[in-house]
């Protein structure tokens, strides 16, 4: 234990106006008072709490339910320091370190102990119960997923790598290993043969025991939702702005592996989002949609990446007026905060998920990525509810479509909804066709979420309107995208 005294009060690390300002706004999930030492037993709870969840300061001598200010004398601040050594050494395992320091206000004395997040979690008391933070109270938890977070949070265990009970290698997509085998490795299935078996343990793609990992499960098995429901993507798009909002223009349920849900949810997006037109562009051009793809592909496969295996719930995409919110279950992990993240730290909770997205999707898994998207765009704001468990991107629509609805034409935007949305169905069907020429009816239909029916139909209006051509035979050809200039 490091003790900080001092008699001067230009020496404190902390000012008397700091530590009143505290204790007016009261107990939050890091800062605790205590009026009085309350025993050994009693106080190691409480540094057990702040240990595992994001640390926090005690404050000596300042009233619990008041905040008020009545100081501790210079026997009972010695006591007290004392008791928090052998508390911190004898009643928490692992051991935890502890800072002290005396302030002074209003003539009065203040012990303030300094509990850091712990990098060995879970921590517990003698009597093995571990306790986290939840708001300005504590919460013992006995709940084996929330215990397993802890060891995931700590590094020490790995969601991604254990095996999925009741699963074979015949549940994994042969085909989509084939594709990442020969960009990885330039290797197939049928070369490796009778080795085969033995890479996929080696990459983490099987156990040792030869099953499905629930990082190859989620990554290349052909329906991962049948296993693990919950690994999918719900997207809606609202009218107006907020979320219990009973009216919404589009709304999916993206289910998958993972490249097809970053494909299908990259899908929804830019269908309901606009795309808007440069000054003296083309007419017939797609224009720019209204948030830039890169910054919609870091949010998006930030969240398919690092999302908390644990916890029973989709990832969420929410797309208003005014902006796009896309919710990725747990908290951020690792002890990171949102200042880390916007300096680019980083924190690997599900790392062989990011070492397959990093070889097969635009991720690159380095942090870069986050603080590049917010120097260019600053309409970001990120949010880590540690208490709720989830991380929210929110990603704030272009200036000119907010004044629309506050200028109160929201009612014609309403009723251009449908019109619109055929307009970005079809404007997305063209981005596609741009960037893959050879793509059929039947990828078209996955990736929009349309019947094959519906993309027929598009198809032939788009070449109604000589914005697309058709070359070569049906199987073997491709399509053309026809700009006003050809």
């Amino acid at each position: 234990m490091e003790m900080r005294c001092y008699g001067k009060l230009t020496e404190l690390t902390m000012t008397q106006e700091e530590l009143k300002d505290i204790a007016r706004c009261g107990e939050t999930t890091t800062i605790q008072f205590k009026e009085q030492f309350t025993g050994q037993k009693e106080i190691a709870k409480e540094m057990v709490a702040f240990a595992n969840t994001l640390g926090g300061q005690i404050f000596f001598g300042i009233k619990d339910k008041t905040g008020e200010l009545i100081g501790l004398s210079y026997d009972e601040i010695q006591t007290i320091s004392r008791e928090l050594g052998n508390a911190a050494n004898e009643q928490v395992r692992p051991t935890i370190y502890i800072n002290t320091e005396v302030v002074r206000a209003d003539g009065k004395h203040f012990l303030v102990c300094a509990v850091a997040q712990g990098k060995n979690k879970p921590y517990k008391n003698l009597n093995g119960e571990i306790w986290i933070k939840q708001g300005a109270d504590k919460r013992r938890i006995t709940e084996n997923s929330e215990i397993l977070a802890l060891f995931q949070d700590s590094g020490h265990y790995q969601a991604d790598a254990i095996g999925v009970k009741d699963t074979t290698f015949d549940d994994l997509d042969r085909y989509a290993l084939n594709d990442y085998l020969k960009k990885v490795y330039a290797l197939n299935l049928d070369i490796l043969a009778g080795n085969a078996e033995q890479l996929l343990k080696n990459i983490h793609v099987l156990t040792q025991g030869g099953i499905p990992t629930l990082a190859g499960y989620l990554f290349f098995g052909k329906h991962p939702e049948y296993y693990c429901p919950t690994f999918m993507v719900k997207a809606v798009s609202f009218f107006g702005n907020e979320l219990a909002g009973t009216q919404y223009r589009d709304t999916k349920e993206i289910v998958g592996n993972m490249p097809q849900l970053y494909e299908k949810s990259m899908a929804f997006l830019k269908s309901n989002l606009h795309n808007i037109q440069e000054k003296g562009a083309s007419f017939n051009t797609l224009g720019k949609l209204e948030i830039a793809e890169e910054v919609l592909e870091e949010v998006l496969q930030n969240a398919l990446v690092h999302r908390d295996l644990l916890r029973s719930a989709p990832i969420r995409i929410f797309i208003f007026d005014n902006r796009v919110e896309i919710i990725s279950p747990g908290a951020l992990a690792g002890g990171l905060t949102e200042q880390d993240i916007r300096t680019g730290k980083t924190f690997q909770r599900n790392p062989f998920m990011a070492t397959f997205a990093t070889n097969a999707l635009h991720y690159r898994g380095i942090g870069s990525g986050i603080v590049r998207i917010l120097a260019e765009y600053p309409e970001i704001e990120i949010a880590n509810d540690v208490n709720g468990k989830e991380f929210k991107v929110i990603i704030l629509r272009k200036e000119h479509l907010k004044s629309t609805q506050e200028n109160g034409e929201s009612t014609q935007e309403n009723k251009k909804s449908t019109q619109e949305n055929k307009k970005s169905t079809q404007e997305t069907i063209l981005h596609i066709l741009m960037e893959n020429p050879k793509t059929n009816r039947k990828e078209l239909a996955e990736i929009i979420g349309l019947s094959e029916d519906g993309i027929k139909k598009q198809l032939a209006k788009l070449k109604k309107e000589g914005l697309i051509e058709r070359i070569g035979s049906t199987k073997a050809g491709y399509w053309k995208v026809i700009s006003k200039q050809d």
